[in-house]
């Protein structure tokens, strides 16, 4: 009774907060859902059972989870690669879609599982600002044909550019299927006429439109057929767009109580369809409760999702990092403190639900989150009244929500893409570090023209390389060798005998000797010039030894002793003396009387066996 009183005691906020979250997710969901390629009901799903399980399940209070910019554009290169290797059928391709998004939403729930939320953090901010920059761009750019009314599948005198292509793509799909029938195609080329006789026009037209859509998409795609989208405005589509533009963001200086997209929603879309205006609707939203897509696993091909496992791994580590940065901004919000593992496994298990309903995958989303917290919304029930708002809206309005202009939801997407781009990073660029600054732009060049997934891939490894550089490039310049005379002594070196330093040589080795350090430090036989009869390894500030760094040392050992100078041990620590025992490094190399626990015992045993071999200058 007590745990109820406690989940309803907030209860007038959580309903104004999840009430208002869950209209300003209404055309955002409306609009995510066009720009994914599956249509305005796949955003309108995933806004619903997101926003409703992964706060059910999450880690965090405030959270309103759907449908995000970054997770629709990475959705979008997968669903066109997916659409385009089944011919251009949506419907064909819905149920390895909908896999690769199931396979997200798990890997997330198992990312939560192995705690690995905290490690979300590591990811370089440069990786993060050009990803999310190239976002922007990559919806802003895209949106401008269909805010001009143009859509390069029905543009004829583009799509017959590509039927001569068309033909010889069907073409060669008869010959494969006479091959893997065991047809021989030179000795029975009759039959290859007699299939290729069957080939009708509209065939080759829907195949034509197909390799036009596949041409014109991305941010190339679009800048290619731009001129034609120019040549061939459709001044009602563009007057449209530019409306809901200037509504959303002119109310905003009247008031921000109200969402300024939702009012530029209502107030383009009942004009148009008021006046009767011959605009180009949305596609239609199927009434009644949604239905299960059990294709995910009836027709379950693993070669069909096999190469998008790698796009799978980084939806769902995008999905990770939108949600727990948009958590954070919760907790500054609301002085707590969410839980990063609780919260991937809600994010996966809303993603998973929605995946099967046919919603496309999302995140915690900052100002749905926000309005949230601002409305009044304390609890996960008002994550929960905020999908079901969204599922009544389906069930109650979904033949009107039909008649809502296109334009006006590439008009919402237009801002969203201005809104989305990481402004603070790219002010910054005069005043960061070089490296940073070539990393922002290889992920934002690489993300907006090529691929989303291999750009921040590719970012993540040049930031790992250029990191371990610096702290290679660190950790040799601190641990320079030097004869002792020129060397600043450590307190206990002061009283080493002046006769003896041409003799012995001492080795600061500071942090850890790792893959990234190794080059330098194996230069340190060079650097013992042929007086030397002892080197001395202080290793008490080495923590922690690779096997890179191992072997880079047994090959500096090897060299010492083949040119018969000893070498000492001193303070070797616990992980670094396991590792050298593990090769035998100790005792082949350095034998156990020649390791020490602290320098003096060091200095007593150099005093005892090494001699001053070097007469004293005259």
């Amino acid at each position: 009774m007590a745990s109820q009183e406690g989940f309803f005691k907030h209860f007038r906020g959580d309903l104004l907060g999840g009430v208002t979250a869950g209209i300003v997710a209404l055309p955002l969901a409306l609009a995510f859902g066009v720009s994914s390629g599956l249509g305005p009901t796949a955003g309108l799903y995933g806004a619903i059972f997101i926003s409703f399980f992964a706060a059910l399940f999450g880690g965090t209070s405030t959270q309103i989870s759907g449908p995000t910019a970054p997770m629709t554009a990475v959705s979008m290169v997968i669903i066109a690669g997916i659409v385009a290797a089944n011919d251009g059928n949506v419907s064909q391709a819905l149920p390895a879609i909908l896999t690769v998004f199931l396979l997200a939403g798990l890997l997330q729930i198992v990312l939560g599982f192995l705690k690995l939320g905290v490690y979300i953090k590591y990811i370089p901010y440069p990786v993060v600002s050009g990803f999310m920059t190239a976002i922007g761009i990559i919806i802003l750019v895209t949106q401008v044909p269909p805010s001009l009314g143009y859509y390069p599948k029905e543009d004829t005198a583009f799509v017959d550019r590509f039927k001569p292509m068309s033909e010889e793509i069907i073409l060669d799909k008869i010959l494969k299927d006479e091959a893997g029938e065991g047809i021989l195609v030179l000795e029975d080329f009759e039959e290859t006429v007699r299939r290729a006789q069957k080939i009708t026009p509209a065939e080759i037209q829907k195949e034509s439109e197909t390799l036009a859509g596949a041409d014109a998409s991305g941010v190339l795609g679009t800048i290619k057929i731009l001129p034609s989208a120019l040549r061939n405005i459709k001044w009602l589509e563009l007057i449209l767009a530019l409306s809901t533009i200037f509504i959303i963001y002119g109310f905003k200086k009247i008031t921000t109580a109200v969402p300024s997209t939702l009012v530029a929603l209502l107030v383009v879309s009942g004009v148009a369809f008021g006046f009767g205006l011959d605009y180009r609707p949305i596609e239609e939203i199927p009434a009644g409760l949604p239905i299960p897509n059990f294709g995910i696993i009836t027709e379950f091909q693993f070669s069909a999702v096999a190469p998008y496992i790698f796009s799978a791994i980084t939806l769902a580590l995008l999905g990770a990092i939108d949600s727990l940065l948009t958590s954070v901004v919760a907790d500054n919000m609301t002085k707590t403190r969410h839980n990063p593992n609780k919260e991937l496994v809600g994010q996966g298990i809303g993603n998973s639900i929605a995946s099967i309903f046919g919603g496309i995958p999302g995140a915690g989303a900052t100002i749905r989150t926000v309005v949230n917290i601002q409305s009044g919304g304390k609890t996960r029930l008002s994550g929960m009244i905020a999908g079901v708002l969204l599922l009544v809206i389906l069930i109650a309005l979904g033949p009107v929500a039909s008649q809502i202009p296109a334009a006006v939801l590439a008009g919402i997407l237009i801002t969203v893409g201005i809104g989305v781009m990481d402004y603070k990073g790219l002010r910054a660029m005069p005043n960061m570090p070089r490296a940073e600054v070539i990393i922002m732009i290889i992920v934002l060049v690489l993300s907006s023209v090529w691929n989303l997934v291999y750009a921040v891939g590719i970012g993540l490894v040049i930031a790992s390389l250029m990191f371990m550089k610096k702290i290679g490039d660190l950790m040799a310049e601190r641990s320079d060798v030097k004869p002792l005379i020129r060397e600043k002594a450590w307190s206990d070196e002061v009283d080493f005998p002046v006769e003896l330093t041409e003799e012995v040589f001492i080795k600061h080795v500071k942090g850890p000797l790792f893959f990234g350090s190794t080059s330098d430090f194996q230069q340190l036989a060079q650097q013992i010039p042929d007086t030397a009869s002892a080197v001395v390894f202080r290793l008490g500030r080495m923590q922690y030894i690779d096997q890179s760094g191992l072997y880079a040392l047994e090959d500096v050992l090897n060299d010492l002793a083949s040119r018969g100078i000893k070498v000492l041990l001193v303070n070797a620590l616990k992980q670094p003396r396991y590792m050298m025992e593990r090769i035998d490094i100790i005792p082949d190399l350095v034998p156990p009387e020649q390791i020490f626990k602290d320098f003096n015992k060091c200095l007593n045993w150099i005093k005892a066996n090494v001699e001053d071999t070097i007469p004293a200058a005259v």
